[in-house]
């Protein structure tokens, strides 16, 4: 979904792929979100190339939100909207929106995906935002702003990129988003994993199987979560590997295709839940 597939050239629109996994995610009562319009990578070479004047790059924006928020409207839970403006510090991340656009293209980009789908929720989806620091007070301090001005937000996506045996204490993701939730915004972990450094040992899926837990009570725990999303499903098909050299082993269910120890703390973490509120599907 993201802008160098669905508009690979100048007002070329290409859904084919995303369509597969829409219709199949709606044919199976799952919910889909929308990720995403505004990131610094994967932007497709005529747009960082194009040397646009800010008018025209806000046009192109506002047209590419338009067409694909319209594509999908009404099929999607909620769209990330903008992903991982800040750097770690809290400052702006240089990018072709940024440097051109300035600040201005996230309420810009929110606006246009609101116009366009007047249902959907829109979120701003980051990662090292999981508990109270300068990164996501910066989030904290946007939302803000961005809500005084009447611009459209309804949550926070948390990505949940974290290391086995440092993964942050319950009580301390909850406290921030406390402060998001003061606001009227709801937030999910919407890329969660949680790798190590290989070879697997007993130990590491004993450790990665509490940090599962902590990060879910998390969730269970604050009533603006609204949900939680794995980076993909099992070892075999996640990006850590490639990007992380000598670690990996992240997620839910093993290469093989069977669930770990951290399968089983998640399960147990869920079946002692108190549930409020009654789920449809999608």
């Amino acid at each position: 979904m993201k802008m160098d597939t669905t508009e690979p050239a100048n007002g070329d629109f290409v859904y084919t792929n995303a369509d597969y996994f829409v219709a199949w995610a709606t044919a199976n009562k799952q919910t889909v979100r929308g990720h995403n319009f505004v990131w610094y990578n994967q932007i497709p070479s005529w747009v960082t190339a194009g040397d646009y004047a800010n008018a025209t790059l806000i046009s192109i924006l506002q047209t590419h939100i338009a067409s694909e928020a319209g594509h999908y409207k009404g099929q999607l839970y909620c769209w990330d909207v903008i992903n991982e403006p800040f750097n770690d510090d809290g400052t702006w991340r240089a990018d072709v929106w940024y440097n051109t656009i300035g600040p201005a293209f996230i309420p810009i980009a929110l606006t246009a995906a609101r116009a366009a789908d007047p249902t959907v929720k829109l979120y701003i989806n980051d990662y090292n935002i999981e508990t109270v620091g300068t990164k996501s007070t910066a989030h904290y301090t946007l939302a803000q702003s961005l809500l005084a001005s009447g611009v459209p937000l309804n949550g926070i996506g948390c990505q949940g990129h974290l290391i086995v045996g440092e993964a942050p204490a319950t009580a301390d993701i909850v406290t921030n988003y406390a402060r998001f939730a003061a606001l009227g915004l709801e937030w999910a972990f919407t890329e969660l994993d949680i790798r190590m450094t290989l070879p697997e040992t007993t130990a590491l899926l004993t450790q990665q199987a509490t940090d599962y837990a902590t990060v879910v009570s998390a969730c269970v725990e604050s009533v603006a979560c609204v949900g939680i999303t794995t980076w993909d499903t099992s070892d075999d098909y996640s990006w850590v590997p490639s990007t992380f050299a000598g670690e990996g082993d992240a997620l839910l269910f093993d290469s093989n295709k069977q669930p770990k120890p951290a399968y089983y703390s998640v399960a147990n973490v869920l079946a002692a839940a108190t549930v409020s509120g009654t789920y449809s599907g999608a």
